[in-house]
């Protein structure tokens, strides 16, 4: 039957602090960007949490009420983290993408590189 260990725990701390991290590497956007590839690999974690599921006997026989009584708060957890993970970043891209923005209209509206003079 499909056990939990630790090793959740342990990547769950670790994945918050990068998350945590990322916050004081705002003046670098790429870097931002690329440390959001977490909520893929967060994701790919709730996939595979499933897929181990689905290949019990347990599931194969029919109990799935039983194995989502017996892992409720493990599916619910990860749903709860992954959700605040995505909302989190996707705050701070619209951030990020306000901020070019922003930047990008006043570069145009500058009249010193539009200037003949020279």
């Amino acid at each position: 039957m499909l056990q939990t260990n630790n090793n959740s725990l342990v990547l769950l701390t670790y994945d918050l602090c990068v998350n945590s991290l990322s916050e004081l590497l705002r003046a670098a956007p790429v870097i931002q960007l690329v440390l959001f590839m977490y909520d893929i690999a967060s994701l790919f974690n709730v996939i595979i949490i499933l897929l181990m599921m689905f290949n019990t006997s347990v599931f194969q026989v029919g109990l799935v009420a039983l194995l989502l009584e017996r892992f409720k708060g493990l599916l619910m957890l990860c749903a709860i983290y992954l959700t605040i993970s995505i909302s989190f970043h996707c705050s701070v891209v619209v951030l990020l993408y306000y901020y070019f923005y922003k930047r990008t209209t006043e570069c145009l509206g500058d009249p010193r590189p539009h200037d003949d003079s020279g």
